[in-house]
């Protein structure tokens, strides 16, 4: 499948056929994110000049005054319309020579360079050999003899110094020269290494895309894999959804009949130690009542005998006797009602086990997930087999298809132009050695000159003798006037020669500059190329017609190679799909819905889920009925906070034993002790279990008081909610079931439509870039024809012309220099001499 695709681009190398678009695949939650492996080429995209980069740019700035206008666009399509330039055909001849009025417009200041250049050409030799000729015949300075004059000597450091500055300015030219020179020779031979990195990069590119439509193909097992994973675990992934949606709902109304089971089993047990508490209660102080009674009976016949008749027990008896009535149980609990009736219907109640229905309801919700799973087991087989039978069909195309002889085909195309290169680039190499040296020669034949006006002012200024008289001056002035004329003469042999070898580098490397470089720079020169019906009259877009035969697609070379550089697929950049239409091989619809038809099957049941049944409702009402909420609870709050005496019996036993004491001994006395220790026994163990019996209870009272508050009111509060909840199970289930299974379906489908949607992007925009196909055209203008040849070229005529045009003033002040320095015949004599 994806192979298909990538023939198509690998013949785009090859040359049989031969805008940034963004992903049309959406996110997907949970779907896997894929990325082609990146290609990383090792041609740069910038060709940087290094130190001498402000040198050319300094000729850059001449020629744009030389040649200030833009690239003539209009007058190139002209040019190539009138290919032919047949002026023989009356009817075209007018337009011809406009044209050519036009082209010469726009050449205009290199024109005038140039006839500038053309005349120094002609006129230097003609002037050097009408100067020879003269000075041969003692004219033109050639006299030996010099007039004295009384500026003399500002002249000639005003010559000397002009002469000076020239010729700095001239060897700073000359550097220019031999820097360009040098730049061209190492420039070149770089070029080798240039060619040899774009073409590793084509091998790159054919190496990588084998690896990417691996890529492709594997990325599909693990998209199935990942579906299968999902598919495998429906029962968690469907069934926790739908189980997701129903709890919030469920768990609230669960939650409080859980509590209400939980308080009928505390009301059971509290009204359990209620009943039992109240029986104990009742024995134990109808027990204490008895054995209180009968101490009391005791103490009051010991009062009635004879002993306390006479004195001092008669007043010690008359002190006890008040007290007595106070010595009984202060508890009436006969008088508490009876919580057996109330008691009897929670047991009942208690009997339905409501918390085991409670569980019953949560394992309806908790099973949601094993019941999708049992009853997907079918159909999850049958999307298997259907995802199953897309992953051969896609490994069966890409077999089918002889990527293995593309590649081998295109390699050995690659192999093959390399090869010619390897052959042809060495010649090159050896005529760059030519130039080279020719250069070199130049060059130093400028130093010469140079050097000889160095030289003569060197050795005419530092010898001259203001004393000496102009026949007098010594051998080193004499020296440096030869030197400077020396200068003069090899100005004149060599400077036409000079001249013609710059007009000729100027005339092209400018208009390589200007026609070239520059338009490719801002792409105006591809503009040219991609108007229409200019490089075949009958085809509107030549690209599209010389690819694909086809001159109405709209592809133009600026919009290929701006995709390119951006790093698109040749399908993308190359407009493939008028060759062969991806979506007719890869028809994500028709895939998409083979996976739906099958998804569409999956069918899930639930059945209708009962919160509560009948049994559980009526315990709840039966709960609420069952009189606990009308139980006097007060009453049974006062009577537990009762003391079950009337006195303190230790009090009392203390304050008997203390009257007792004071007694004489005798029976009476004895009768009270013993008393004491009876009514101190009752408190020790009697009294214990009535208290015992009074906390549990109070304990119990308080409980089901908490829990009889408002008991219908909280009964009824929770069967409505169930029955609004049951209500939303009974009507919403199946469409939370319908509606979660369609997003499962869509979860499954968009995990195969996200890859098949990244697959077509990756294909049509990522695979397989051209970008060496932009770096290999960007190398061979903007590196070797600019940056190798055309920048050092023009800097190489910029130094030489500078040095050879600043030769025509060197020559005249070197001719009136050399009089200062020559040894004359004859001079002038004055009274004076030494004044000059």
């Amino acid at each position: 499948m994806a192979l298909v695709f990538s023939a198509l681009l690998l013949l785009g190398l090859c040359g049989k056929i031969s805008s940034e678009g963004q992903p049309a695949f959406h996110n997907t939650p949970g779907a896997m994110n894929y990325e082609l492996p990146t290609t990383k080429y090792e041609t740069q995209d910038t060709f940087n000049a290094g130190i001498v980069g402000p040198l050319y740019k300094m000729v850059h700035i001449f020629l744009n005054v030389v040649q200030p206008n833009d690239f003539p666009l209009d007058l190139i399509k002209k040019l190539i319309q009138n290919k032919n330039f047949d002026i023989s055909v009356d009817s075209k001849e007018p337009e011809i020579i406009v044209l050519a009025l036009k082209i010469a417009l726009y050449e205009i200041g290199v024109l005038i360079c140039a006839i500038l250049g053309l005349l120094f050409i002609i006129l230097m030799p003609l002037v050097g050999c009408f100067f020879c000729m003269c000075r041969c015949c003692n004219k033109c300075g050639g006299e030996m003899h010099q007039r004295q004059k009384q500026n003399a000597p500002c002249r000639r450091k005003c010559l000397g110094l002009s002469l000076l500055v020239i010729c700095l300015l001239m060897s700073l030219g000359i550097i220019y020269g031999f820097v360009a020179n040098q730049q061209t020779r190492t420039r070149i031979k770089g070029t080798q290494k240039l060619a040899k990195s774009n073409f590793r990069d084509f091998q790159t590119l054919l190496t990588e895309t084998p690896k990417q439509i691996d890529y492709i193909v594997e990325q599909y097992t693990n998209t199935k894999n990942k579906a299968f994973s999902d598919l495998d675990g429906i029962g968690s992934v469907l069934g926790g959804r739908i189980k997701d949606q129903l709890k919030p709902k469920v768990t609230p109304v669960l939650e409080e009949i859980k509590a209400m089971a939980t308080a009928i089993k505390q009301t059971k047990d509290a009204l359990q130690n209620m009943s039992s508490s109240l029986k104990s209660l009742q024995d134990a102080a109808t027990q204490l009542n008895t054995n209180l009674s009968s101490v009391r009976n005791s103490i009051e016949n010991s009062l009635s005998s004879s002993d306390c008749t006479s004195d001092p027990a008669s007043k010690i008896c008359d002190s006890i006797r008040p007290s007595l009535s106070s010595l009984g149980s202060s508890l009436n609990s006969s008088q508490l009602p009876s919580v057996d009736r109330e008691l009897n219907t929670v047991t009942d109640v208690d009997r339905t086990d409501l918390e085991s229905l409670v569980k019953r309801g949560y394992t309806t919700i908790d099973e949601i997930p094993n019941t999708i799973q049992n009853q997907t087991v079918d159909v999850i087989k049958d999307v298997k087999k259907t995802l199953d039978s897309i992953s051969s069909n896609i490994k069966d195309m890409s077999q089918s298809i002889p990527i293995e002889d593309m590649l081998l085909q295109v390699s050995h195309y690659l192999n093959n132009s390399n090869r010619y290169l390897n052959q042809e680039l060495p010649k090159l190499e050896e005529y760059d050695s030519y130039w080279w040296l020719g250069g070199l020669i130049v060059c130093f034949l400028l130093t010469l000159i140079v050097t000889f006006f160095f030289l003569g002012l060197l050795c005419g200024v530092f010898g001259y003798d203001k004393h000496a008289t102009p026949t007098r001056r010594g051998c080193v002035s004499n020296t440096g006037g030869i030197f400077l004329m020396a200068g003069v003469g090899f100005s004149f042999l060599f400077c036409w020669i000079l001249m013609i070898l710059v007009v000729l580098t100027f005339v092209v490397g400018a208009n390589v500059e200007k026609l070239l470089c520059e338009p490719y720079e801002n792409k105006k020169l591809l503009q040219v190329l991609d108007t229409p019906y200019l490089l075949k009259e009958q085809w509107q877009f030549y690209l599209s017609g010389m690819l694909f035969n086809n001159p109405d697609i709209n592809m133009t070379f600026e919009q290929v190679y701006r995709d390119c550089k951006r790093g698109r697929g040749i399908y993308a950049a190359f407009q493939l799909e008028n060759v062969v239409n991806i979506s007719d091989h890869f028809n994500i619809d028709q895939l998409s819905e083979n996976i739906n038809t099958e998804l569409e099957n999956l069918n899930v049941n639930i059945d209708s889920i009962e919160l509560l049944d009948n049994t559980g409702r009526k315990s709840l009402e039966d709960f609420a009925h069952s009189g606990i909420d009308t139980i006097d609870y007060s009453t049974y709050l006062k009577e537990t906070e009762k003391s079950p005496t009337e006195v303190n019996l230790l009090t009392f036993a203390s304050t008997l034993e203390a009257k007792a004491n004071q007694l004489p001994e005798g029976k009476l006395k004895q009768a009270f002790l013993l008393d004491v220790q009876n009514i101190r026994a009752i408190h020790e163990h009697l009294l214990p279990p009535v208290q015992q019996s009074l906390n549990t209870l109070r304990q119990s009272v308080w409980t089901l008081q908490q829990t009889s508050n408002k008991l219908p009111e909280k009964v009824k509060k929770i069967l409505a909610s169930l029955d609004s909840v049951q209500h939303f199970l009974t009507n919403n289930v199946s469409l939370i079931v319908i509606g979660e299974t369609k997003k499962f379906g869509k979860t499954i489908l968009g995990y195969f439509e996200h890859y098949l949607h990244w697959v077509l992007y990756a294909i049509t925009e990522k695979m397989t870039s051209c970008k060496p196909m932009a770096t290999a055209m960007d190398s061979a203008v903007n590196g070797i024809l600019c940056g190798y040849v055309a920048d050092p070229l023009n800097l190489f005529w910029f130094g030489i012309g500078k040095a050879t045009v600043l030769l025509l003033p060197a020559v005249i002040i070197a001719i009136k220099l050399a009089k200062y320095y020559r040894r004359m015949d004859s001079e002038d004599v004055y009274d004076d001499p030494s004044r000059y």
